[in-house]
């Protein structure tokens, strides 16, 4: 018998390893981006972010074997269906292909890229060289008529139907089997004409050959909010400080609901779009606390808003004296009449009075002795609040009850939340409700109130807040903002970190605002209104520059955290001029409604920061002294080949902030700022 040979014994037999290998798979992709924590065998773990209309540009490294050509597609398409879309990608450079996707509805999209080698162009190139070299290329005509063919088929397929592409490409394929007959005659010269034309091309990317496509293995994450996640301007006040009205001796009167929308003309006047309320639930008066922080509170005295519930209820109740949960769904349509959104304050703790203290004790961590521990933030103690436990053996159920929180706020017509200390909640949870919430109400956004360590703040982020306080308060001089800045716009934060910069918050007095110097006030707002799109102030209190601190530490004295405060809110000075003018440029000029279009501009004065934002052909030129005491000039550097400006063109700058203009010409020129007149330049090119 004859002996069956090893070839044969392996075709019979299947080697198991090589079970899983596209073997006829030619192309590898990689490095693909954006892709948020990618790491070695797995996808991105996060989403990036976008709001509504934004351009998604993504990019990767494709690459094959050989000499072929190769075509790639982005792939993409919203989480609700089934198909996906999907645009060419086109080469840039060594290997690098980029291309984009448009996204047009809330809620999260899908998007991955495929690869193949292009038979089709790698035909085209060929008979190209051929044909430059004066071969003949009969047999090439051959093949590529039956390339034609398919791509006949394709044109006419019910998925893809074009009758007459289909018919066309049938005659191409006709021709080149009559030009493949004899050379040199009118027919040939007529195939390669067709063959090397732009529409031949055209035809080859509607109709292509993907045999053996690759595809990333991974289908990446967008999560798109709305408009207001990329630009938005936050005041936030106490309502229970918004009366006009002092009592007997002069004691400030409690506000309600009805004093808050007597303000609203007022705050949409300056240009804001958030109210931010500081919590509006009842408040517990067990350990409550008084003036200053005193553990003693006298009669009459209001307690803080951050120690949550009493009798009258808890997190989904209204303190009674602030008015109605009816009264306050009237707030939010009044605001809205006005184009402003109410935000609401969540603080996941609780005063000794909360009815969840008395119904879920096991949500409450507790010491040896069988009492609850009030929170802490060493030296800080809060005597009046109990932190809950998430690691309560009851989690599911206390994640339910935060969610339906949330959903009942949602009910009363809230989109929009703060979240205080959201770093000391786990990140599984905040994950999950913010999901589960939008599910129900994809326009919701949150904004991480956390200053805490860089990556934890980033992880924040990626796990679905729209919005994150940042290091800017801190960030003061010329060398700190540029550097901070690049990491937040250049880097791999940009695709999910949305900074929201406040100059000052009812937390934190910074020790640059203390002395009470109005340009230094000037100087800090409009930074943080210029720099990001996202920006906020503490109402009242930065509006009237009020600096003086509790001895030796960043926080306001006489704070209205603990007590009711009245304000002037007839008066109006200098940076309340600035406020409403800048809110005015921002709604006005849409590159200031981005943060990561920054280019950062050479200036020879160290005091001095120059930054160029654009948008289409709206071009911003700003010029900051950050020398708040002193007369500053120097030479800025305007990128004009950015610009589409020729080095001995004229061109004009026009200061949004005073009105003036001037003709500048080629890329260095003079600026001089007098922090005692106004420390900045606005410059529209123009």
């Amino acid at each position: 018998m004859k002996k069956q040979s090893s070839l044969t014994k392996s075709a019979t037999k299947p080697d198991l390893s090589l079970s899983g290998i596209a073997g006829q798979t030619r192309v590898r992709i990689e490095r693909v981006s954006p892709e948020v924590d990618a790491g070695y065998d797995r996808p991105g773990r996060y989403p990036i972010k976008a709001i509504i209309g934004d351009r998604i540009p993504v990019e990767a490294d494709i690459i094959t074997d050989g000499h072929d050509v190769l075509a790639a597609r982005l792939l993409y398409r919203h989480g609700n269906e089934k198909k996906w879309q999907e645009t060419p990608l086109q080469l840039l450079l060594n290997d690098r292909w980029a291309g984009a996707f448009t996204v047009e509805k809330l809620g999260r999209y899908q998007y991955t890229i495929e690869a193949w080698v292009d038979h089709i162009a790698s035909w085209q190139h060929e008979i190209e060289l051929k044909v430059a070299d004066g071969q003949r290329i009969s047999s090439e005509l051959l093949a590529g008529a039956v390339l034609v063919d398919g791509m006949a088929h394709r044109a006419g397929s019910a998925s893809n139907a074009d009758a007459h592409d289909a018919a066309t490409l049938l005659r191409v394929a006709a021709l080149f089997r009559e030009g493949s007959e004899l050379a040199n005659n009118e027919a040939y010269q007529e195939a390669i004409q067709v063959a090397e034309s732009e529409q031949f091309l055209v035809w080859a990317q509607l109709y292509p050959e993907r045999q053996h496509p690759a595809r990333y293995q991974y289908e990446l994450n967008v999560e798109v909010d709305r408009a207001a996640a990329g630009f938005s301007t936050w005041y936030c006040l106490f309502p229970r400080s918004a009366s006009r009205e002092l009592g007997p001796g002069n004691v400030p009167v409690h506000g309600n609901f009805g004093d808050v929308e007597k303000l609203l003309p007022r705050i949409a006047g300056m240009g804001f779009d958030v109210l931010y309320l500081p919590p509006i639930h009842p408040i517990g008066t067990a350990h409550r606390k008084g003036k200053n922080n005193s553990v003693t509170c006298l009669p009459g005295e209001p307690g803080v808003p951050y120690g949550i519930g009493s009798a009258e209820g808890g997190h989904d109740a209204i303190h009674a004296e602030l008015g109605t949960v009816d009264e306050f769904k009237h707030l939010i349509t009044e605001a809205k009449n006005y184009g402003i959104e109410v935000a609401m304050d969540l603080a996941i703790q609780c005063s000794p009075d909360h009815p969840w203290a008395k119904e879920h004790p096991e949500w409450f961590k507790k010491r040896p002795d069988g009492t609850i521990q009030y929170a802490e933030n060493p030296p800080k103690k809060y005597q009046d609040i109990y932190p809950v436990y998430f690691e309560t053996a009851d989690w599911q159920n206390l994640w339910l009850e935060l969610k339906r929180v949330l959903l009942v706020w949602a009910e009363w017509g809230v989109r929009i939340v703060r979240v205080d200390n959201p770093h000391t909640k786990p990140f599984e949870f905040w994950e999950w409700v913010i999901a589960e919430v939008k599910k129900q109400h994809p326009d919701m956004l949150f904004l991480s109130e956390a200053f805490t360590k860089p990556k934890v703040m980033q992880q924040l982020a990626k796990v679905g807040f729209a919005h994150s306080y940042t290091y800017y308060t801190w960030r003061t001089t010329k060398a700190e903002l540029e550097q901070y800045m690049t990491e937040l716009t250049a880097g791999e934060m940009k695709h999910y970190f949305r900074p929201n910069f406040w100059p000052t918050t009812h937390d934190i007095n910074p020790g640059v605002l203390q002395s009470g110097h109005e340009p230094q006030f000037l100087i800090r707002y409009f930074l943080a209104a210029t720099l990001s799109a996202n920006y906020g102030i503490y109402g009242p209190s930065f509006e009237l520059m009020e600096h003086v601190p509790v001895p030796n530490k960043e926080e306001f004295l006489n704070s209205e955290k603990y007590e009711i405060r009245h304000w002037d809110w007839e008066r109006t000075n200098k940076l309340t001029y600035l406020i409403s003018l800048t809110n005015r440029i921002r709604r006005e000029n849409p590159a200031l409604q981005q943060t990561n279009n920054l280019t950062f501009c050479r200036i020879d004065e160290e005091h001095l920061t120059a930054y160029l934002k654009v948008t289409g052909d709206n071009r911003l030129l700003t010029v900051v002294n950050m020398d708040a005491y002193n007369r500053r000039a120097g030479v800025v550097q305007v990128p004009i080949w950015q610009l589409g400006i020729d080095a001995d063109q004229p061109y004009t700058v026009h200061d949004l902030l005073t009105g003036n203009k001037y003709t500048w010409k080629g890329e260095w020129n003079f600026v001089e700022l007098d922090p005692y007149i106004m420390p900045m330049h606005l410059f529209r090119i123009e």
